[in-house]
This record gives structure tokens, C-alpha cells and sequence, in this order.
């Protein structure tokens, strides 16, 4: 607000009087002050704790186990930015190159890639969580202390379903985090988001919980997502979600930035109480193992509900049970919707699914159901989730010469969105094409999706690797780029 004084200035025949006023004035002055002293001021003492309404008591108390994790990767670079089409948003995981006037490379070479991101002291003993995606490929991990010292970091495992790893850093006594209990968090719940954000230093923001149990969201292949408007940026993924009392409650994981780079007031942190069970069978057994029921999953919705009579708008449909899985053994159908496994309840199908993928393999389950008007319990025996293999290179003597020389991946939820597809596409994403190979020729290009060879359907690896044992000669691909599909021969 802009302040103005107003100047005036008396009439001659009225000066006298003014004068007269004013002299007058100092003596009814004193009397005034004597009666009325001057007010004073009370300044703030040093000593003085600090409002109670401040959380600077809990950031002291957090920032000590909160780390800066710095990793380095060598790519394989080798074309120039446009000649393959691939996406911004994906092109971070190939390493292509922007430089040399557009010309494309023929011979493929190393390029180092850094990131940044933050990680929590989980013991003592230099156990640190974190984010996959922060040491994903990485060839080297640093681990910055709170007081600068540096140190290098082993990846003692990692879980790209949950998007959670652990490090582990030899550096004497650490100062922990207090892990808390995620289940017990409320939407309006105060939470802190520590971690060091594009990188300028360590830095908190506030915020509350705006949701739990968010999914299906394709980030993840296992989403239980804590939201907060707590501002959450890049460099802050893998660091500290912490409640009004400093523990520990979540991991800071992705934002929704609608386009942008930075915070829109979205972001997700995976429970601690999901990335903990994850944590322990890392340490345990280098590994995570996922029980297995075996039924495909849906949401119920108002009018499946009532289409099956259940009174109540809940728990997971089951729209296809798997042979021989031990949901078909225990005598589950199609239609059944399950409601509760050992009295914890399923509110939708990504809880039925995170609730299983946390129990150990060989786990036995009550699951209660509603068939048929009524509700019944099936004891059952959780099986080991199948594994699938993740990437494939083609070996040389497998007699497909013509895609000799690719890499391919399965088709996730999170590439598939990076990718502009739909969250169910299947088939492989081809990651590298040698430059000099046939495929290469025939306009093949990294971040291709193959969906079908030979007018064989291709979902996952396993489809691709059949496929191609059964080609002899010229192969005819169905490729999806970019949300088009066009034919190649190779």
C-alpha cells in the first residue's frame, strides 16, 4: 500500500493562537507521560523455543538421514535427434545424440549419462533407500552425507515393479530415519517432502496427503501411491515422505507435471510399508519374490454390482481364472467378486493385486467371495509369480539372420505411456538396432514396438522368441511407432 502525507499549512491570524496551543501543549505533555508512560515493546529472547506451530523440530530432526545420490551410466549413442522418431520423453533411455549436423552414425559409441537423485538412511549400518530409476544401468553410485563426505554405493538390489532399490555404503555409524506406518496415514494429514530438488541443496516443502492407495496410473507395475501436494521435483525422487513427527511414511517418486518439468501440486511417494517388504527381501535374499493367485482382475462397477446382486459397490471381479493356478485349484470362478484375503478387505482389483504381490509365495489364504447371491471362503496355497524374461538379445546361432543384432524389452505400463500407446498395448520395444544389421536396413528403429512377425501375435518376449524360431527366410514385422502401425520386411 502506497502511504501519502497530506501538508497544510494555518492562516496568519490564526498563528498566534497555534503558537499559544502549542506551548501549552508541553506542559499538559509531561503531566500526560506521567500518567500515561510510553508503551514498550517485549523483543524475543534468544533463549525462547520455537512456536510449536513450526516444524523446524522435525526437519532437524530428518535432514541428518536424507542423502544426495549422484550415478553415472555409458550408453550406446549412435543417431542423430529426429532420424528415429523416438519421443522426448523416451529418448532419455536411449542416449541419442543432437550434435554433427544430422548426420547419423554408422558406428555406435560410448556416452557417459549423470543423474541425481536423494535417498533415506533406513540403519546404521549404511543401509539407504531410494528409487530405481535414480541408479538404473548406473556403473557407479555416490552417496553424498548430509555434512558433504562422499562415498561410493553398491546397489544391493533393486525392484523396477515397485520402482524401490537399496544401497549400502560403508561409512561407519549412520544416523537413521524413524520408520513410521503408512497404513495409518489420512487424506489431510501434514506431511514433509525432503530431498535435494534440480539439484540446488537440500530443501523441504509442505503439504498434506491428498489421497492414498492411488493406482492405475501406469507408472508402476505395483502402484499403492501416497499423493501429496507437498512439492515434489526432479532430484527429490528418493527421498523422505515424513509426517508431523519426523518418520518416515513414504518415498518420493514421480509427479504429475502435465508437460511441465516441475511440481503441479500431484506427486507420489510408494508407501513405506510397501517399499519396506520389498527393502527385506533385498536384503534378505537379493531378490523379490511375488505370491501368485491367478485370476484377471476388474473393477466392479455400479452396474456390475448390480448385475450380481451384491448390495455394496466393492471388492474385484474376476473375469478369467488361470489354469492350474491356485485360485483354480481352491475352486475360484469367473464372476466371483472377492471381497476380503484373510479378513483384510479388497476395495478394487490394484488392492487385490498389491495385496497378493506382498505375500510370500506358499502363504496360505482364506478368500472370501460373493457368488451367487451369497458369501463363501476358499482356503487356498499362494504360488511364486512366474518370471518372464526382461530383455532378450538374439544369440548368434539361432538362425534368424534377419533380426540378428536388436535388443528387445517386453512392453511395460510405463514404456507404454512414454511411448504415447495405450496402457494395454503388448509386444517388445526394440532398444537397440545395430547400425549395420539387416533390421537396421529395413528402417527398423530403436523405441519400435513389434506386435506381430509373420502375422504371429507377439505380447512379451517369450512370444518373439517362438516366433523367430520358426523364421526361415524373409520376415514380415507389424511395428506400432509413435501410435501407427506400418509393415516392414527384413
Amino acid at each position: 500500500m502506497k502511504m501519502q502525507w497530506i501538508w497544510g499549512r494555518p492562516k496568519r491570524a490564526a498563528a498566534a493562537t497555534v503558537l499559544a496551543l502549542a506551548l501549552g501543549g508541553l506542559a499538559v505533555a509531561g503531566v500526560d507521560r506521567l500518567l500515561n508512560p510510553p508503551a514498550t515493546f517485549k523483543l524475543a529472547s534468544a533463549d525462547e523455543p520455537a512456536s510449536r506451530n513450526s516444524f523446524a523440530p522435525v526437519v532437524k530432526k530428518v535432514l541428518p538421514s536424507v542423502v544426495t545420490i549422484t550415478s553415472s551410466r555409458m550408453v550406446r549413442t549412435g543417431f542423430q535427434e529426429g532420424d528415429d522418431g523416438i519421443p522426448p520423453m523416451f529418448r532419455q533411455f536411449f542416449g541419442d545424440d543432437q550434435g554433427n549436423g544430422g548426420r547419423q552414425f554408422r558406428m555406435p559409441r560410448q556416452q557417459k549419462e549423470q543423474g541425481l537423485g536423494s535417498g533415506v538412511i533406513v540403519s546404521p549400518n549404511g543401509y539407504i533407500l531410494t528409487n530405481n530409476h535414480v541408479v538404473d544401468r548406473a556403473t557407479t553410485v555416490t552417496v553424498i552425507m548430509p555434512d558433504k563426505h562422499e562415498f561410493k554405493a553398491r546397489v544391493v538390489g533393486a525392484d523396477p515393479k515397485t520402482d524401490i532399490a537399496v544401497l549400502k555404503v560403508d561409512a561407519g555409524s549412520l544416523d537413521p530415519i524413524t520408520i513410521g506406518d503408512s497404513d495409518k496415514l489420512q487424506v489431510g494429514d501434514y506431511v514433509l517432502a525432503v530431498g535435494n530438488p534440480f539439484g540446488v541443496g537440500k530443501t523441504v516443502t509442505m503439504g498434506i496427503v491428498s489421497a492414498t492407495g492411488r493406482a492405475n496410473l501406469g507408472i508402476e507395475d505395483y502402484e499403492d501411491f501416497i499423493q501429496t501436494d507437498a512439492s515434489i521435483n526432479p532430484g527429490n525422487s528418493g527421498g523422505a515422505l515424513v509426517n508431523d513427527r519426523g518418520e518416515l511414511v513414504g518415498i518420493n517418486t514421480a509427479i504429475l507435471a502435465n508437460g511441465s518439468e516441475g511440481n503441479q501440486g500431484i506427486g507420489f511417494a510408494v508407501p513405506i510399508n510397501v517399499a519396506r517388504e520389498v527393502m527385506d527381501q533385498i536384503i534378505q535374499n537379493g531378490k523379490v519374490t511375488r505370491a501368485y493367485l491367478g485370476v484377471m482382475a476388474q473393477e466392479v462397477t455400479p452396474a456390475i454390482a448390480k448385475a450380481f446382486h451384491e448390495p455394496e459397490v466393492r471388492g474385484a471381479l474376476i473375469g478369467d481364472v488361470t489354469p492350474n493356478s491356485p485360485a483354480q485349484k481352491a475352486g475360484l470362478e469367473k464372476g466371483d467378486i472377492i471381497l476380503d484375503i484373510d479378513g483384510k478387505p479388497v476395495n478394487d482389483s490394484a488392492e487385490l493385486r498389491m495385496h497378493v504381490s506382498l505375500m510370500a509365495p506358499g502363504t496360505k489364504v482364506n478368500v472370501k467371495v460373493f457368488r451367487d447371491g451369497a458369501e463363501k471362503t476358499f482356503a487356498l496355497t499362494l504360488a511364486e509369480m512366474p518370471t518372464e524374461t526382461a530383455k532378450n538379445e538374439q544369440p548368434e546361432n539361432s538362425g534368424e539372420d534377419a533380426l540378428q543384432g536388436i535388443a528387445v524389452e517386453n512392453v511395460t505400463a510405463r514404456t507404454a505411456r512414454q511411448l504415447g500407446l495405450p496402457a494395454t498395448a503388448t509386444g517388445v520395444v526394440v532398444t537397440n538396432v545395430d547400425p549395420d544389421s539387416k533390421a537396421a536396413d529395413s528402417g527398423l528403429k530403436r523405441g519400435d514396438v513389434i506386435q506381430e512377425v509373420n502375422h504371429q501375435p507377439v505380447r512379451n518376449t517369450s512370444d518373439f522368441e517362438s516366433a523367430m524360431r520358426h523364421t526361415k527366410d524373409a520376415t514380415l514385422l507389424l511395428v506400432n511407432r509413435q501410435g501407427s502401425t506400418l509393415y516392414l520386411a527384413v
